[in-house]
C-alpha cells in the first residue's frame, strides 16, 4: 500500500499536476488516499457514496475551500464512471476537478470519457503495458494477449478518435446557445429576457459594483454598461443614498440595455421579507429587475417575496453556494435549494453557485468570486477564472468586482472579461 501511494505521488509530481488537496474515489481508493496525504502531508478529502441520516449529513468530509484544486485517485479505471461521479460531487462544492491519477488504465474509453469532460488522466500502468510485461516474461502466451486485446477491443466503453490524448477534447455540443433557451417553454420572463439581452449583446458579464458612493456608482453604470449583461448593487453600503439615485440607475440601465440585481440576500420569514423587499428606504421591488434569497428560513421566504415580485414581472435566485472560504451552503443544502427552485419556478429563475447544480435549462447559474487568475483574499473569498467558471463547471453568468473596480483602466478591464466570458461559452458550444 505504501509502495503503491509512493508510485502514485510521484505519477502526480512527474505529470506537474498542481492540487490543494486530494479524494480517492470511494471505496477502493480510499486507503490509497489516506497513506499518500499523510505521508505527504496533503490535505484529504472524504466522499460518501450517500449521505448519512444523523450528524453532518454532509456527502464530502474534510475542509472545504471553494476554488481549490483537488487530485482524485482511483486504483482501476474503465469507463470513468466513478471519477467522473466523484468529481461532480466535488464541484458542487466549489472544488475545482482538473486532473485524476489511477493505478491501472484498463483502455476501455475511460480516458476519453474524462478527457470530453475536462478531466487528464493519468495512469502509473496501462492494461496493454501490462500484457507485454507478462508476455515478456513467459507468464501469459500470444493467444492470451491476443485473447485480452480482443475483449478490450470489443467492450470499448466510449467511441473517439482522440481516446489516447492527454489533452481534454472539446464538449459535445449539448448545450443550447443562451437565445434558443430563451424561446424553451415553462422559462420564466426574467430569464428569457436576460438570455436574450445576452444573446445580443455577446456578454455573460455581470459587474458587481460594491461601492459606498452613489456618484461613482453611476459613473461606472455608465461607463461600463455597453459591456454587461447585469449590474449588481449594494445599495444598504451606499453612504449617500438618495431616492433619486434608482431613477438614474434605472435610465442607464434603459440606455446600455442591461438589468439591475439589488443583492439583499433575503434570509427571513415571508411576512418580514415581503416588507423588506417593497418598502422601507430602497423600496428594491419598484426597480431591481432580480433579488436572491437564502433558502435557509425555507420556502416562506420565496413565497413571501414572490407575492411582492411576481406582479411586478421581477424574478429571484436562491443562494445554492458561495464563494467565501468554509461557507455551509454545499452538500444537501444545495440539493434542497434545487428542490425549492423547482417548486417555485413561477419566481425563481435561477441560482448564485459555483457551477451548473441543475440539469433543467429553464434555470440560469450565475457565479460570483471570478478574476483572471484563481486564488483568494484575506477574508477567505476564493476566486476562479472566466473559463472555469463557463465552460468547465458549466454556469452562465461570471460575476466579476474587484478585478475591474481595482484597475487603473476599468473599461479595459471589462471588456478583457466580457471576451473571456463569451469565449468559454462559445468553447462549451463547441462553437470555437
Amino acid at each position: 500500500m505504501n509502495q503503491v501511494s509512493s508510485l502514485l505521488y510521484r505519477g502526480a509530481k512527474e505529470a506537474e499536476v498542481k492540487f490543494n488537496c486530494v479524494c480517492g474515489v470511494p471505496y477502493t481508493a480510499l486507503p490509497l488516499a489516506t497513506v499518500l496525504c499523510s505521508t505527504h502531508d496533503i490535505p484529504m478529502l472524504i466522499r460518501r457514496k450517500e449521505a448519512k441520516d444523523y450528524g453532518t449529513k454532509r456527502l464530502v468530509e474534510g475542509v472545504l475551500n471553494p476554488g481549490e484544486t483537488c487530485l482524485i485517485i482511483e486504483d482501476v479505471v474503465t469507463s470513468g464512471g466513478s471519477v467522473l461521479e466523484t468529481a461532480e460531487v466535488l464541484q458542487r462544492e466549489g472544488l475545482k476537478v482538473t486532473d485524476a491519477i489511477v493505478l491501472m488504465d484498463r483502455e476501455q474509453g475511460g480516458k476519453a470519457r474524462l478527457a470530453q469532460e475536462g478531466i487528464r488522466l493519468h495512469s502509473l500502468c496501462s492494461i496493454s503495458n501490462l500484457l507485454e510485461v507478462l508476455h515478456k516474461h513467459g507468464r501469459i502466451d500470444a493467444e492470451m494477449v491476443q485473447s485480452v486485446n480482443t475483449f478490450i477491443r470489443e467492450n470499448n466503453t466510449f467511441t473517439s478518435s482522440n481516446e489516447n490524448s492527454a489533452v481534454p477534447t472539446k464538449k459535445k455540443c449539448e448545450d443550447l446557445s443562451y437565445g434558443a433557451r430563451a424561446e424553451l417553454p415553462g422559462v420564466h420572463p426574467m430569464a428569457a429576457r436576460l438570455l436574450k439581452l445576452m444573446e445580443k449583446k455577446k456578454s455573460n458579464l455581470c459587474l458587481s459594483a460594491d461601492m459606498t458612493d452613489s456618484k461613482e456608482l453611476l459613473q461606472v453604470a455608465d461607463a461600463l454598461g455597453p459591456l454587461i449583461c447585469v449590474l449588481k448593487t449594494h445599495v444598504d453600503i451606499l453612504q449617500d443614498f438618495q431616492p433619486d439615485l434608482v431613477k438614474a440607475l434605472t435610465a442607464l440601465a434603459d440606455k446600455h440595455d442591461f438589468l439591475l440585481f439589488e443583492d439583499r440576500k433575503f434570509a427571513d420569514i415571508g411576512n418580514t421579507v415581503k416588507h423588506q423587499y417593497e418598502g422601507g428606504l430602497y423600496q428594491i421591488s419598484s426597480w431591481s429587475h432580480i433579488t436572491n434569497a437564502h433558502a435557509v428560513p425555507g420556502p416562506g421566504v420565496v413565497k413571501g417575496l414572490s407575492e411582492v415580485g411576481r406582479p411586478l414581472n421581477r424574478g429571484c435566485l436562491l443562494i445554492a453556494q458561495m464563494s467565501s472560504q468554509g461557507s455551509l451552503a454545499r452538500g444537501e443544502y444545495t440539493e434542497t435549494v434545487v428542490k425549492m427552485a423547482e417548486e417555485h419556478s413561477d419566481f425563481v429563475f435561477g441560482f448564485i453557485s459555483g457551477s451548473k447544480i441543475s440539469t433543467k435549462r429553464q434555470f440560469l447559474h450565475m457565479t460570483p468570486g471570478v478574476q483572471m487568475h484563481s486564488g483568494g483574499d484575506a477574508l477567505g473569498q476564493q476566486y476562479v477564472s472566466p473559463e472555469d467558471v463557463i465552460y468547465k463547471k458549466g454556469s452562465d453568468i461570471i460575476i466579476v468586482g474587484r478585478g475591474i473596480l481595482t484597475s487603473p483602466d476599468r473599461v479595459k478591464a471589462a471588456e478583457d472579461y466580457k471576451t473571456a466570458g463569451w469565449e468559454a461559452y462559445l468553447k462549451r458550444l463547441s462553437v470555437l
